[in-house]
């Protein structure tokens, strides 16, 4: 297991384990982010993470990244 930020970019991952206060694991399973879900890193940008999880891209932040595990 390690943090979204070293996936490999192209390359699908599962999220295996979302870190973090509760308020931060509900804000990223609202965007789709839900243990279990595949999801593949697009680019990484400035140490921002744009991925796509569930047929949409979505940007996420370094810090944000780091909470996902895959």
């Amino acid at each position: 297991m390690m943090p979204l930020t070293l996936a490999e970019i192209g390359k699908e991952n599962i999220v295996k384990r979302i870190t973090g206060k509760q308020q931060v694991k509900s804000h990223l399973e609202d965007l789709g982010f839900v243990v279990g879900s595949p999801i593949t890193v697009i680019n990484t940008i400035g140490g921002n993470v744009i991925v796509n999880i569930k047929e949409s891209r979505i940007a996420i932040s370094r810090e944000m990244a780091q909470k996902i595990m895959v």
